[in-house]
């Protein structure tokens, strides 16, 4: 076991060496952005003693904000997201009073000098080690005196001196093992600081967003109410008037004529049957019985079978989620295929669920021609309502011609 572990840790440590060395490259890009925006705001401020840089403030405030932006969702790509700040502002005055820009300012300075300077550092140290550890196959090609190692010696006249500047590069392995993780830390430590939202616009921004998925949840219901309400009334309300009609008429025939009341009864009797499949089915769309007695993969796998378009399932290990999650992403699932059998002409569909524990992910793809739009009446709104309602995601690509995506996620809250 011991064995084991040491592997597993070589291996963690290699690869948040290599991570490392990607987030500072990408930071080492931004650092590169923001010192150009550091130099046009410099100009900005140089002439705006002569009065001639106030026209050039609002372009340099969207420039800084641009930049901003883009660390921003750099940052967000590797732990938690930092939203963006909105619209620059557009005069000096409100530049001036606003925190936002104060903060924005100071980490463009320290990212164009300091993280600028990091991202070298860490950019170098790979190259280090490809130019040292691969030195004795192209040493000899190189002109007299200048056949030396990354950090200048040995000057290599022979093939065992090349072999030592290989030593230096396993140096430098060494060196980015242990000091990129904490090259990429220091980099963005600044950004991570001074471009997250203060807390008071955090807790605004998180406000307005459970607002609007109130309002998502409250249209979601009174939709699934209507739904519900015209399933009843439009067809088991009918039926069972047909049933009370027919059984009238039976009841007439038994005093008229009792040879033809039996006809009556047996017409009551399918219309009685037919309403009571319809209940079933209008009872069986609110929460599908097979949820709760099997479990989801077996519900998708109902669905898939009884689509007309040939549907596969893929369910990876899907944790314990919440009745209402699992009942959402199975009516989402079944508007899905119902489209994709009306609207796409596929010939093949496909269903994948995958969970980490705490976000449950659906994909329904087909090889149809493409071409679904949310706002054309196909369910599609209806689905994003309901993946709304519950503080999930939905994302559709339909390109013309085909395929179609379609995605959603779904927090598994309890």
């Amino acid at each position: 076991m011991a064995p084991q572990r040491s592997r597993g840790r070589s291996r963690g440590r290699v690869r948040a060496a290599l991570d490392a060395v990607e987030h500072l490259a990408g930071g080492l890009a931004t650092a590169v952005l923001a010192l150009v925006a550091l130099a046009a705001l410099l100009v900005t401020a140089a002439t705006c003693l002569a009065g001639v840089g106030l026209l050039l403030v609002p372009s340099a405030l969207r420039v800084l904000r641009s930049v901003a932006d883009r660390e921003r969702a750099r940052l967000s790509r590797w732990a938690a997201p930092l939203p963006s700040a909105g619209p620059a502002p557009r005069t000096l005055r409100d530049a001036a009073g606003d925190p936002v820009v104060r903060r924005e300012a100071l980490w463009l300075g320290l990212h164009a000098t300091a993280g600028l300077a990091l991202g070298l550092v860490g950019v170098t140290l790979p190259l280090n080690v490809v130019r040292d550890g691969a030195f004795p196959l192209y040493w000899q090609y190189l002109p007299a005196g200048e056949a030396t190692s990354s950090i200048g010696f040995p000057v290599v006249h022979n093939l065992p001196q090349s072999l030592v500047v290989t030593l230096i590069g396993a140096g430098w392995v060494a060196a980015l093992l242990v000091l990129e993780p904490g090259l990429a830390w220091l980099q963005a430590w600044p950004g991570r600081r001074l471009l997250a939202p203060d807390p008071a616009a955090d807790t605004a921004l998180r406000i307005a967003r459970l607002t609007a998925t109130r309002a998502a949840a409250l249209d979601a219901h009174a939709a699934e109410l209507r739904r519900i309400e015209r399933s009843l009334h439009d067809g088991t309300q009918n039926r069972l008037v047909a049933v009370t009609v027919l059984l009238g008429v039976a009841r007439r025939a038994l005093d008229r004529d009792p040879s033809s009341a039996a006809a009556a009864l047996d017409r009551a009797q399918d219309a009685a049957e037919e309403a009571l499949a319809e209940l079933r089915a209008v009872v069986r769309g609110i929460l599908p019985p097979v949820l709760a007695d099997r479990s989801l993969p077996d519900a998708l796998s109902a669905l898939a079978a009884g689509c007309p378009v040939p549907c596969t399932v893929d369910v990876g290990p899907v944790g314990p989620c919440a009745a209402s999650v699992e009942a959402t992403a199975y009516h989402v699932v079944a508007e899905a295929l119902t489209n994709v059998a009306k609207h796409s002409g596929a010939s093949a569909a496909a269903v994948a669920v995958t969970s980490d524990g705490a976000v449950l992910r659906l994909r329904v793809t087909d090889d149809g021609t493409g071409g679904a739009d949310e706002r054309a009446g196909s369910g599609l709104a209806g689905i994003r309502g309901r993946a709304e309602a519950h503080d999930g995601t939905f994302t559709l690509a339909s390109p013309a011609g085909g395929p179609t995506t379609l995605e959603v996620t779904l927090p598994c809250g309890s």
